[in-house]
């Protein structure tokens, strides 16, 4: 057979499978309904008190720029708990500063050398807050509005774990848009996976579970080897169909900083990444067939270009898909509020098999021994 044959052949089995996911998987996202906030007296005198769980270390500019609109929400009973883990700058004392203006703070300072990573600090804030519900952030983050807690809390329902959208800031340059879009396509992932029913990730820095949760696992004992995986891996081995919920309320949106260099940036990624080899297996074969059918349909269509013969259907796969995905994005950015991302979708979906040989490394690596994510 033709080398031709075999790369048309390729191409097509590729576009059907990325047809697949992005049509029956993630057109849930696109077409999802949530049901609209309400905020009745009732609701609110009824709302449980919830414990906001937040570590730093060497964070003095960002808790000064945005610990504030944490402490500052709109919700009836909520206690802020810092954890400040081994700061060498000014952290500490800043704190300390703003415990004496806020009822509702709590701070704390680990006593003892932590190993790499946040797992240590996180479990001694956890174990030292009053409340069942624990929201989790980072300090670099700020809320999309005074009623995150509220929201985040609504959508818990009589779950045990809420999955977040936290975006990054908006900002200049092409990094800046890639982080974005890279974030936007995480998310469109892991609530589209989690709305089918197999929940398999979700973000520390905009993530609500309930205590028994994390005390019913032992914490993060099944991954304590690794320093990353706070997140990830604690949801990826407790969440399933029945106890998760997802909210997309833009209300309760947690936009984070976002790295400024390519190097902080690649960096980050290949610590993330570094976890995939612990997720549940079926997780890894489904995400791993995403990954190699977009690699695969993106490299078919760019190497049938150079056989006359297969023009007509290489152009055909290419549009077919493009159409889908530019479609779902078009919905997804709606709803994350960051139309400016949609007419570089599909130069940003070219890039991604770049992506994946950047940082599939990261797989092999092991995780890099770095507190900050």
């Amino acid at each position: 057979m033709p080398v031709s044959d075999w790369i048309a052949i390729g191409a097509t089995g590729a576009t059907l499978v990325q047809l697949g996911y992005w049509i029956i998987l993630f057109g849930r996202l696109g077409g999802y309904r949530e049901v609209p906030p309400s905020r009745t007296e009732t609701d609110e005198k009824e709302a449980p008190p919830v414990s906001v769980i937040v570590c730093v270390r060497d964070e003095e500019e960002n808790v000064v720029k945005y610990l504030p609109h944490i402490l500052n929400q709109k919700y009836r009973s909520f206690e802020v708990v810092v954890v400040n883990d081994n700061s060498t700058d000014g952290t500490w004392f800043r704190l300390l500063d703003f415990q004496k203006k806020y009822s509702n703070l709590t701070v704390l300072n680990v006593p003892f050398a932590t190993p790499p990573g946040k797992k240590a600090a996180l479990t001694f804030g956890i174990k030292q807050a009053r409340h069942d519900f624990l929201l989790l952030t980072d300090a670099d983050c700020s809320p999309s509005s005074p009623y995150w807690i509220q929201e985040m809390q609504r959508c818990m329902g009589e779950k045990e774990i809420v999955l977040g959208y936290s975006p990054y800031q908006k900002g200049k340059g092409l990094l800046n848009m890639f982080i974005r879009f890279e974030a936007v396509y995480t998310a469109v992932q892991y609530f589209s996976f989690a709305l089918a029913g197999h929940p398999y990730m979700g973000v520390g820095r905009n993530l609500m579970y309930r205590r028994k949760l994390f005390e019913g696992a032992d914490g993060f004992s099944g991954h304590s080897d690794m320093a990353s995986g706070d997140d990830d891996l604690f949801v990826n081995a407790v969440a399933d169909r029945q106890n998760t919920a997802v909210c997309l309320s833009p209300d309760a949106f947690m936009y984070s900083r976002p790295k400024e260099t390519w190097k902080g940036y690649y960096n980050q990624k290949i610590r993330h990444f570094s976890t995939g080899t612990r997720y549940r297996l079926y997780h890894q074969v489904l995400l791993g067939g995403l990954a190699l059918s977009h690699f695969a349909h993106i490299a078919g269509v760019a190497a049938g270009c150079f056989f006359e013969k297969n023009y007509l259907l290489i152009i055909v796969l290419y549009m077919v898909r493009a159409v889908v995905v530019a479609g779902v994005y078009l919905s997804v950015l709606k709803r994350f509020r960051d139309e400016t991302l949609w007419p570089w979708v599909l130069c940003m979906d070219i890039l991604f098999p770049v992506y994946y040989a950047l940082f599939a490394p990261g797989l092999l690596l092991g995780n890099r021994a770095i507190w900050r994510a």
